[in-house]
């Protein structure tokens, strides 16, 4: 009986590539700035809520 031969998929190329960032730096301003919005004080507490309930 013969086998179907069957050719071996190609490694993929691994190679380390420079990506240049496409954002200048986050400044502490932005970073004061976000952290002031109503959206993230939703995402602290529900943080805080979760690190309570694991504590337990």
């Amino acid at each position: 009986m013969d086998l179907p031969e069957y050719e071996t998929p190609a490694e993929p190329d691994r190679t380390p590539r420079y990506r240049p960032t496409e954002e200048p730096p986050t400044t502490v301003a932005d970073c004061l700035a976000d952290y002031a919005t109503p959206q993230a004080a939703r995402i602290r507490a529900t943080c805080d809520k979760q690190q309570r309930r694991a504590a337990r």
